[in-house]
């Protein structure tokens, strides 16, 4: 058996249907409309689009001397590329007995790592994390709020946009989770591990953005932004501090946890905690509203006006493709055997996120009206 293809792994992929045997190492390209269904170019379209567009906006910031959107940008991939292999292949660095075999991605049109890793997967940590940051950065809440109130929205905002992504991909096989690791996948939320829901869908994000407003936002010596190695380096710090602060505030689940976890007690403790997040971040949002008269907004960005919309549109159309399927199943199970999202949390995260557009649109438009 392949040191990259264990039972757990070749179980996962034989379910999303193609064999880990039989993959390429570095890299392996396929037709974007031979995928396994027709859902998965759309996707890359979009999340790959969106990378693009979000360096060359964090460029175009850093040359009018603002970094932290490029640090972000960049930290986004560092934080990818500490995280993901362990994940992929948690055997090669000794993390099997801890971690085991968590998920696997399906093929879709470029693919790296023994075809573990999408380019799509690679360009929607730089994509998503400059989506909330510059939402956030433009209502105006990092600029009179401070770096932590900041940061506490973005991962309210993060846990919106993405869950709404993450509740729908393993019922359209966009990736496939090892059901049998009770250590890492479960308790979960239908098909979604709870800890990814809180760890990786707003504690890393916002934790990373946190960093590199205090890093990369802060002034070189002579009173300018930070530049060149000075910045280079903090954005290092931002990326690799990132995948600790998911450990650190997974202890409190983690606590049940051991040989024979207490899978109820996680779930309470994971759904509290992220109660809070949604509570903290619904405060933040209100508190901003009623502060509108006293604090003015950023000015918008081409790519907070257009790309948080587009994002979400696709994601509903999407949804609407897989919604027949989704009302038919049973017992959380779809006629093509594939597992089902949670459609109110779902439903809850359209609203949370659509929420965030009404404010960041509204504040915008009531300062245009007092200002004329």
């Amino acid at each position: 058996m392949s040191t990259t293809c264990e039972e757990a792994a070749e179980q996962v992929t034989r379910n999303l249907g193609f064999d880990c045997h039989d993959v390429s190492p570095v890299v392996s390209v396929r037709n974007p409309f031979d995928l396994a269904n027709g859902t998965m170019p759309v996707l890359e379209l979009v999340i790959i689009a969106g990378a693009v567009w979000a360096l060359v906006h964090a460029v175009r910031r850093h040359r009018a001397g603002d970094p932290v959107n490029l640090a972000i940008w960049c930290a986004s991939l560092i934080y990818l590329f500490v995280t993901e292999p362990p994940l992929y292949f948690p055997e090669w660095f000794g993390l099997d007995e801890q971690y085991g075999f968590i998920f696997a991605h399906n093929l879709f049109t470029v693919q790296f790592m023994w075809d573990r890793l999408p380019l799509y997967i690679i360009a929607i940590y730089p994509a998503l994390s400059q989506l909330v940051y510059e939402v956030v950065r433009v209502m105006g809440v990092f600029k009179h709020r401070g770096a932590l109130v900041g940061s506490i929205l973005v991962a309210f905002v993060c846990q919106g946009f993405y869950e709404i992504f993450d509740q729908l991909g393993p019922q359209l096989k966009w990736w496939g989770w090892n059901d049998d690791n009770v250590i890492v996948n479960h308790p979960s939320l239908a098909s979604v591990p709870m800890n990814s829901m809180l760890l990786f869908a707003s504690v890393s994000f916002g934790v990373m953005t946190f960093l590199a407003v205090k890093l990369a936002g802060s002034r070189a010596p002579g009173g300018g932004p930070r530049r060149g190695w000075s910045l280079a380096w903090r954005i290092a710090v931002a990326g690799v501090l990132t995948p600790p602060s998911m450990a650190l505030f997974g202890i409190p689940s983690a606590v049940f946890g051991g040989e024979t976890p207490n899978v109820t007690a996680q779930a309470w403790v994971l759904g509290i905690e992220l109660g809070l997040v949604w509570l903290a971040g619904l405060w933040i949002l209100v508190s901003h509203v009623r502060r509108r008269d006293a604090e003015e907004p950023e000015p918008m960005t081409p790519f907070a006006l257009i790309y948080p919309v587009v994002y979400l549109a696709a994601m509903a159309a999407l949804w609407l493709v897989a919604l027949p399927a989704f009302l038919d199943a049973e017992n959380g199970i779809t006629s093509q055997g594939t597992p089902v999202g949670s459609g109110w949390y779902t439903i809850a995260c359209f609203a949370g996120a659509a929420t965030v557009l009404v404010v960041l649109h509204g504040v915008r438009r009531r300062a245009r009206v007092e200002v004329g």
